[in-house]
């Protein structure tokens, strides 16, 4: 019965109704308890329909809490049970029944556990078992696979499970490592403890254990008994198999029941009587399903004879239980019939291992037989003949008439090199014989022939040389004589082909091309793996660098394109005496724009992430540096002008740390790695350094950067210490450390500091005359100069 226009709207508002709980599961008690009148036992098919599909999606939603699933499924008992006890239900209808059943029965449990007054719920719900499980052997295929997990699901539930013992620690179920921890042992709440049978009171009036226990396991038996019965019913196995695993996995105590059920079940034993390709499915698919289970269960479940103390969720590797030794002698003996019975392709003899053409090697040789040769090719066509027809060794006129010239170039490499790669030689050579004789015999039938006279008497002489070139259009040397009667000359000789020369980029070309170039170098860059963090073993100091094709390759490349590929580019091939030469050297010319694109992208490649890369940093500015001192040397050799040539080294460190300084907390040691593998650092680097110091959070790392210096790099070390000195005399956050750091290398400044300070303390106490302020101030000049400076005598002590 078709519906009608009011009711086509109602079910798309039942549809943004489910698309709006599914956005909010706090909205799913209103939206249950509203639609319950509207897709009841009297209602049209398709609201029953999707009702009973909305509550088993309901009661199957992980968003819905535990607490609100409970009490929705006190509320819709009484509608799922009238849906049910319809007569002439729908199949679906009765589908989705069924499924919701199963979600809703251990909640009803629980509800009547905690509420034993309750018989009205309890009455309702055991009507709807009372109808599911009369269904279980009569209904389709499709209910009765529904009805199997009910089953299961009672079996669980009025069972003996696991009660939670707070003093015991589980893993929890969303932690990615397996591995015992106590970081991922969490204690156990017994509010989430597992619906049971040990959670029943013994004196309960609704739901006494002494009734319950016995009732699941008959049907535990009930559910195991499609196993010793005839196993036509291929989809019911299977569905017994599937729901198993759970109850293996909740109740070890009934494991070794089950498991001796499965060992005694013989999947393959339709197998012996004829097969047709229905039989054939499902006999392949309960072997699949029950090795599947028992393997699952060797590699994942816990012993079958396990303590009942050790949580169900703890999944350990058993491979020494009971039934490991049976459950693999099964399945091999399940292999091998299934091998036996399934496996046709053995039973075929095999090719045999002569050759079909013709006699093997051993007994042509005894024999002194050959093998028969092939028959001659089709003769080439009277006439003029082309080289198409002299390389065509086919009669097919299908091939012959095909264009090859209409397939792109790139389709029809595809299909020649694999066909001259599985070509047999001896066919080949066989071919290429034809060929050479066809040539042979064509060339001796072609008669000798003088041109015919077209241009006059006086040069009837004239033969011109046959040397095609790019002149001549492909297309004109396909045919070995002319078209009209213009005979073939006597010798065929090809000269050789040129390729046109392409046309000169302009400067703009150049470097567009050459910055997409380096843009592709630096995609491959990034997507290639990170370095290995273990040291790589080296071969001294002449190993290759860039030798292994990885990231760290390609950064020596790149960094050797900008600084050693445009370097001198613009002198080497100019005259040193030339005035031209020395203008050029007088303007300085700044290097090409494509090594300073280079730098650019190599800048930005670093700051991206400094701190993983500060080694290619170094590694770039070591080439720089080197790059500036060749240049500088071999632009002394080969002028006079001693101006020096652009320094990149110089510009690109003080770049790098303006780039990096702002972005350093207090305790980063990339600051030290990368001052100390430098190769050169001026008063420039240092002012950057010292800059950290305006921030007196930072003030520590700035000291311990020059310190690091002082230590490691000699010749900058006066340099250095003035750097301790000036912060200790600007900034008196760096009074502290810079203080042990002078007393060390440069003591003098804090004698003359503290001379001052007693002569400043001493003249607040007592105004000095002239004449003592005169000798105080002689005193210090003396002191001062009787302790001059020296590096090197401080570099000696330290």
């Amino acid at each position: 019965m078709p519906l009608a226009p009011e009711q086509l709207k109602q079910l798309d508002q039942l549809e943004a109704a489910r698309h709006l709980v599914l956005a909010d599961s706090a909205l799913y008690s209103q939206i249950v308890q509203g639609i319950l009148p509207i897709v009841g036992a009297h209602a049209h098919l398709e609201f029953r329909r999707w009702g009973a599909e909305f509550l088993a999606e309901t009661f199957a939603s992980p968003l819905l809490a535990p607490q609100q699933k409970e009490s929705l499924s006190v509320v819709v008992l009484q509608t799922v049970k009238e849906l049910l006890e319809q007569v002439g239900q729908d199949n679906f209808v009765v589908k989705a029944l069924i499924q919701a059943a199963a979600s809703i029965y251990p909640l009803i449990f629980r509800h009547i556990i905690s509420k034993p007054y309750d018989s009205l719920a309890w009455e309702r719900m055991e009507a709807i078992k009372m109808n599911i499980l009369q269904r279980w052997d009569t209904a389709a295929a499709g209910i009765r696979v529904c009805c199997i997990k009910f089953v299961q699901r009672i079996v669980q539930v009025q069972t003996s499970g696991v009660i939670a013992d707070p003093r015991v620690g589980v893993f929890p179920n969303n932690s990615k490592s397996r591995a015992i921890s106590s970081q991922l042992i969490v204690p156990q709440r017994p509010d989430q403890n597992e619906i049971s049978l040990s959670l029943v009171p013994r004196d309960h009036p609704l739901i006494p254990p002494s009734r319950l226990e016995p009732e699941a396991h008959g049907l535990l038996d009930r559910l195991l008994n499609v196993f010793h019965e005839d196993p036509s019913d291929a989809i019911a196995v299977n569905a017994t198999l599937n729901c198993l695993g759970m109850t293996i996995r909740t109740r070890p105590n009934m494991s070794s029941r089950i498991i001796s059920a499965i060992l005694n079940f013989n999947p393959l034993k339709r197998a012996n009587s004829p097969l047709n390709p229905t039989i054939k499915v499902q006999v392949k698919s309960m072997e699949r399903t029950t090795r599947s289970l028992l393997m699952n269960i060797v590699r994942r479940y816990i012993s079958i004879y396990g303590s009942e103390r050790q949580s169900v969720d703890i999944i350990f590797r058993n491979e020494n239980g009971p039934f490991v030794g049976k459950i693999k002698q099964y399945v091999d003996r399940l292999a091998q019939t299934r091998f036996d019975v399934f496996d046709e392709g053995n039973r075929k003899r095999p090719l045999p291992s002569e050759p079909t053409d013709g006699l093997d090697n051993a007994k042509r040789m005894r024999l002194g037989a050959e093998l028969p040769e092939r028959s001659d090719y089709p003769p080439l066509p009277p006439g003029p003949v082309s080289f198409a027809q002299l390389f065509t060794l086919t009669d097919d006129r299908g091939l012959t008439s095909f264009d090859v010239t209409q397939l792109p170039i790139d389709l029809v490499v595809k299909i020649t090199l694999p066909v001259l790669h599985r070509i047999e030689q001896s066919l080949l050579d066989e071919a290429i014989k034809g060929v050479r004789a066809r040539y042979l015999s064509l060339r001796e039938a072609q008669p000798v022939q003088s041109q015919p006279t077209v241009l006059g008497d006086d040069e009837d002489d004239y033969e011109p040389n046959f040397e095609p070139n790019d002149e001549y259009g492909i297309n004109n040397t396909n045919r070995l004589a002319a078209e009209h009667s213009v005979a073939a000359p006597h010798d065929i000789a090809l000269g050789p082909f040129k390729l046109r020369q392409p046309p000169p980029l302009t400067p703009e070309e150049i470097s567009a091309v050459g910055k997409r170039t380096i843009n592709r170098v630096f995609g491959v860059m990034n997507v290639l793996e990170e370095p290995s963090t273990f040291k790589k073993q080296r071969t001294g100091i002449n190993r290759l660098a860039g030798s292994n094709y990885d990231r760290e390759a390609w950064i020596t490349v790149i960094t050797r394109l900008a600084t050693r590929a445009p370097g001198l580019l613009d002198y080497n091939g100019a005259d040193h005496e030339d005035e031209n030469f020395k203008v050029a050297l007088s303007k300085k010319a700044s290097p090409p724009s494509l090594s300073d694109c280079i730098r650019d992208n190599l800048w930005k490649y670093i700051i991206e992430d400094f701190r993983s890369r500060i080694s290619v940093a170094i590694s770039w500015l070591n080439e720089e540096w080197f790059n500036d001192r060749i240049q500088a040397q071999a632009l002394l050799e080969v002028s006079e002008n001693k101006s020096r040539p652009n320094r990149h080294y110089e510009k690109w460190t003080l770049k790098l740390l303006d780039s990096i300084v702002p972005f350093l907390d207090a305790k980063d040691k990339v600051l030290i790695r990368f001052l100390s593998e430098i190769p050169e650092i001026n008063r420039n680097v240092l002012d950057r350094v010292k800059g950290l110091a305006k921030d007196p959070e930072r003030v520590t790392l700035a000291v311990n950067a020059l310190h690091y210096l002082i230590l490691v790099r000699p010749p900058v070390r006066d340099l250095c210490i003035d750097a301790i000195e000036e912060l200790w005399r600007k900034y008196e956050d760096s009074k502290g450390p810079a203080t042990k750091i002078l007393s060390k290398w440069r003591p003098e400044v804090l004698a003359i500091d503290s001379g001052s300070a007693i002569v400043q303390s001493s003249s607040n106490t007592k105004s000095p005359t002239p004449a003592d302020s005169k000798s105080q101030v002689s005193s210090s000049s003396l002191d001062s100069k009787a302790i001059p400076p020296n590096s090197d005598a401080v570099a000696a002590v330290g």
